[in-house]
């Protein structure tokens, strides 16, 4: 038990030293986010008083090229402040601070992840790049390679895939996974109950945790198959790489709640698009190239070593827990 305790404090100052890092980059991100819309050029002719209702989102719907005086500048705003509002609530919670939760790893070899919003965030998220770059590498040594979706626009673009965590977690987690949990678990109905338990579906008593897990699987797979399947949707390639990361959403889901599972899709979304377009300006390349770009290569290595701390981390923690447990028995 010494050992694993030991073992936990060695890995745990380059783990903390990453996931440091990886903090420091998403807390800069968000004034980046700004400076890419309002002053940068990504969208060359379409800047950020593009009419909100112009966009194809609406098209088919009443609202479409309406007269509603909202700029897609406007729209970034209230929904960057909403991604502050969760950021600053993850710093804080819901046990204890970010840095609080670093330090504890360091001093007293403790790894609770779920002490911390930001904490679970910042592994899982290196987890989630980790895999993502396994498959991606995997299926390229088949032949298998995934395209993306045609651009019109990397302003509009950058607006879709910041919106896109908020209602894809609200639908495939809240409603999906949430709902259903609560159905197969909860033994009260009162509707402030329901609520928290969305919030945070740990709230449930979970006697039998498999059915909870053939239920994150199936709408990893669902959540992998709309990525193929509507609208203008990317290659097949796209399939296994978007499953996995629905199967980890959801886990998150119901090990964290909601502010984990959205806020690490928003990074995997605004974060990694954030820096291509910023790359793309700085450098006068278009958002293909800024993707191969050394900086874009060096934030693949930082978080793939640091996706390979986190499991390492995660299985000494599980190692060590199990020893306690057998003690205390």
């Amino acid at each position: 038990m010494q050992n694993s305790n030991k073992i936990l404090q060695a890995l745990g100052i380059p783990f903390t030293a990453l996931l440091s890092v990886i903090f420091g980059l998403l807390l800069v991100s968000f004034p980046i986010g700004l400076f890419v819309v309002f002053e940068s050029e990504i969208g060359g002719d379409i800047n950020y008083e593009y009419p909100f209702t112009h966009l194809d989102i609406f098209y088919g719907t009443e609202m479409y090229q309406s007269q509603i005086d909202v700029s897609i500048g406007d729209a970034f705003v209230i929904l960057w402040t909403f991604y502050v509002i969760i950021f600053v609530i993850a710093i804080l919670g819901p046990k204890h601070g970010f840095l609080k939760s670093l330090s504890s790893i360091i001093s007293f070899g403790k790894y609770e992840t779920q002490s911390n919003y930001l904490f679970g965030v910042t592994t899982w998220f290196s987890i989630l790049i980790l895999v993502s770059v396994l498959i991606n590498f995997i299926q390229e040594g088949f032949g298998i390679v995934t395209i993306p979706p045609p651009v019109d626009n990397n302003l509009i673009q950058f607006f879709y895939v910041s919106f896109a965590p908020l209602v894809e977690e609200f639908g495939f987690r809240l409603i999906l996974i949430g709902i259903p949990l609560f159905a197969l678990y909860s033994h009260k109905s009162s509707i402030k109950y329901f609520i928290k338990c969305l919030w945070n579906p740990g709230t449930l008593y979970i006697h039998d945790s498999k059915k909870a897990i053939l239920l994150i699987i199936f709408v990893g797979f669902i959540f992998g198959f709309a990525h193929i399947a509507l609208g203008e949707s990317w290659s097949e390639g796209k399939f296994a790489q978007a499953t996995a990361s629905g199967i980890i959403l959801g886990w998150v889901y119901l090990r964290y709640g909601f502010v984990a599972s959205l806020l690490i899709h928003w990074a995997t979304n605004y974060f990694v698009f954030l820096y291509a377009n910023f790359i793309s300006h700085l450098n006068s390349i278009s958002i293909a190239d800024a993707f191969s770009h050394s900086l874009m290569s060096s934030l693949e290595i930082l978080f793939v070593l640091a996706g390979v701390l986190s499991i390492s981390m995660l299985i000494v923690s599980k190692f060590y827990s199990k020893k306690v447990s057998d003690l205390e028995i």
